[in-house]
């Protein structure tokens, strides 16, 4: 966003909390953390030459990869000089009078600005579960997403790990590897597939970055913004050997492409249920003890439907003499102590703790910062009974506020790299329109507001999704509203709609000219 807004020749300040750039790579550093996208889609595509001079080394690139990526970018593009590190801005107030932001930061710094853009992310506001007796425990203890950046060592130690999505699969497979012992404590089992993951071949990437622009092409109008599409047929009306084929095939192949072996995985509960059916068997298969296998199988949500994991190795770790799997939806947790916790009908000899208990997604990050818009009225407010956007980009009575990814667009049901800069483009555009028709601020209409949020709802409820508790639908945070809140309609989709409201002349936004004078 920086790097388009200095193309437009104006000025822009990036405010990061960190102490460098990487956003989620900065903060997730626990072991084993990699993304679950393949390197040479989860990329940057807005110049060619940082495509081709960069050279990703596996398929699925580790954190420190990741990391120094972004720190190539910011370097190769010069970006730090408008980038005000460990900064944390406290609020955002729109000026009716004068059509500007005003920018609180936690340094006492008060900065105007005509816009006011997040990037804050959907999965930036860690989410700690109310243990009592965790301030009285005697070891260590880390959340996932604020891991420290010194290393950690686990060697000789007795380590329990709360949670099991992502981040808990990713950090036990790596922690069990130095732990003297690991409990894994499980309250719902998840979905994971294989990612195959190993060294990405030099003829392999060669050959990627030979068609790069075919291959973000493809990726842009994707399901899920990666190059891959179902073979377009429904899972329940194939024969057994013909899904036997497609699922194994899939398998093979590994990551995200699984869940879109058919067309209706995500939509369909019969079709669905015949390739969790298949996971379970190769859960099974991995998995020694027979009792173990069952407790690692979901029961309780359709495959698909919380975030799928990708692993290298998960289920295998539990073969392990060195690790126990602690079922805490039959004995959940009663209280952290000052050498362990207890739950309900044991306790637990511990010398740290590991959190991998997620976040306050999508909506979290931005509704922990004070922002109001015309009238002081306080987003958090507007928001109470669930986030109302138009396009996932802006938010009635907030004018010239946009949120990158921000909830009502795919976003997390994406390839964020993908959605990033569509969005990032989009907003660029509409900058440059308003300049070039001397408009001062833009706000969505109530009515397109309306119009939007009962589309990503409907849509929304075509899907399997809103039947699952997860942190898609906000059931992970007590007190939140249950709301399924991203576009499930796909990124291509989702393209093909904000680059049509664009060219009706931005169908749905109220301009303002200086004076105050409208132009719908």
């Amino acid at each position: 966003m920086l790097h388009r807004l200095r193309g437009l020749g104006l000025s822009a300040r990036v405010f990061e909390r960190g102490e460098g750039v990487g956003g989620t790579w900065y903060w997730n550093r626990y072991p084993g953390a990699r993304c679950d996208t393949e390197s040479v889609t989860y990329s940057y595509s807005f110049s060619e030459a940082l495509e081709q001079e960069w050279v990703w080394t596996e398929r699925y690139a580790p954190q420190p990869e990741l990391l120094a990526y972004a720190n190539h970018v910011a370097d190769r593009f010069e970006l730090r000089r408008d980038i005000q590190f460990q900064t944390a801005v406290t609020s955002a107030i729109y000026d009716d009078v004068v059509r500007k932001w005003t920018i609180s930061t936690d340094r006492g710094e008060k900065i105007n600005a005509r816009f006011c853009i997040s990037a804050v992310g959907c999965l930036s506001a860690a989410a700690l579960p109310d243990y009592p007796g965790l301030d009285d425990f005697a070891g260590e203890w880390y959340h996932t997403g604020h891991w420290p950046h010194e290393r950690v060592d686990f060697r000789g130690k007795r380590i329990g790990i709360i949670g099991t999505g992502s981040s808990g699969v990713q950090s036990t497979i790596a922690i069990a590897d130095e732990a003297a012992h690991l409990y894994v404590f499980q309250r719902t089992p998840n979905y994971s597939i294989p990612a195959w993951n190993g060294p990405l071949a030099p003829d392999a990437l060669h050959a990627v970055k030979a068609n790069y622009r075919q291959w973000r092409e493809a990726a842009r109008y994707a399901q899920i913004g990666i190059p891959f599409s179902s073979n377009g047929k429904s899972a329940k009306v194939a024969s057994p050997d013909e899904r036997e084929r497609e699922y194994e095939a899939a398998w093979a192949e590994g990551g995200f492409n699984f869940v879109m072996a058919y067309s209706d995985l995500l939509t369909d509960l019969e079709s669905n249920r015949t390739a969790a059916d298949f996971v379970a068997r190769k859960i099974r298969e991995k998995v020694k003890d027979p009792g173990v296998a069952e407790l690692l199988i979901p029961n309780d949500h359709p495959l698909g439907t919380k975030r799928l994991c990708v692993d290298t190795g998960y289920y295998e770790t539990f073969n392990r003499a060195n690790v126990t799997l602690v079922d805490i939806r039959r004995a959940p947790i009663e209280t952290i102590t000052p050498h362990g916790l207890r739950t309900t009908t044991e306790s637990y000899d511990l010398d740290m703790l590991v959190f991998a208990t997620g976040f306050d997604a999508i909506t979290g990050p931005l509704l922990k910062i004070d922002i109001r818009g015309k009238g002081g009225e306080l987003l958090q407010d507007k928001w109470a009974g669930g986030p109302r956007t138009y396009l996932g980009l802006t938010t009635v009575g907030f004018p010239n506020f946009f949120t990158i990814t921000g909830p009502g667009s795919p976003c997390v049901l994406s390839n964020m790299l993908v959605s990033i800069e569509q969005h990032v483009d989009w907003i660029t555009a509409c900058v440059e329109h308003m300049r070039n028709a001397h408009f001062a601020s833009v706000e969505p209409t109530l009515e397109a507001e309306n119009d939007w949020v009962k589309t990503v709802h409907d849509i929304g409820h075509t899907t399997l999704y809103p039947l699952t508790n997860s942190w898609y639908t906000g059931t992970n945070i007590q007190g939140k509203v249950r709301m399924f809140t991203p576009y499930a309609g796909g990124v291509g989709t989702y393209r093909r709609v904000c680059d049509a409201v664009a060219a009706d002349g931005y169908e749905g936004f109220e301009f303002t000219y200086a004076d105050g004078s409208a132009s719908i």
